[in-house]
């Protein structure tokens, strides 16, 4: 399991502003191009958003499907990526003082991803989280006017 946190120099309420517009994970899911809502009302149980994931010189399609939500403190998703299979993603959200701790935990569920999990892949999603979770703060802080110190990454 890929696990991996982030403070943001924000409270919570602005970091759960930025994760219900499903158009604002494009900005900051790496390798993802664009996002927009496919089914339901984000970020409620069962809906989802379908965004575009570059490799390269290929564009490839994906979905993200709303698992778990105890809002303010937790979101889970499920990411269907193709013949990379499905994966869960867990972000767990704590208010710590005026800011907030942001834990991302990740691993495969099924197909290519989950046949290849090693010690090797969970190294690239380690690099991953923290290039994803410096973009999150960072879309945070612009949403939220730059109010707050700047993200440290």
């Amino acid at each position: 399991m890929a696990i991996r946190h982030q403070l943001i120099h924000h409270p919570p309420s602005a970091l759960w502003s930025v994760l219900e517009q499903p158009e604002q994970y494009g900005k900051w899911v790496v390798g993802t191009h664009d996002s927009r809502l496919l089914e339901g009302r984000w970020p409620e149980v069962g809906s989802s958003i379908e965004y575009t994931l570059r490799l390269g010189p290929k564009d490839f399609r994906g979905r993200t499907t709303v698992r778990r939500l105890e809002r303010p403190r937790a979101l889970e998703l499920e990411v269907y990526s193709g013949f990379l299979g499905t994966a869960r993603i867990a972000f767990d959200i704590r208010p710590w003082g005026d800011e907030t701790l942001v834990l991302i935990d990740e691993h495969p569920l099924q197909g290519l991803g989950g046949t290849l999990h090693n010690v090797a892949l969970e190294a690239v999603l380690q690099l991953r989280h923290r290039t994803m979770l410096g973009r999150l703060a960072a879309v945070v802080d612009a949403e939220a006017g730059g109010r707050g110190a700047p993200s440290r990454r």
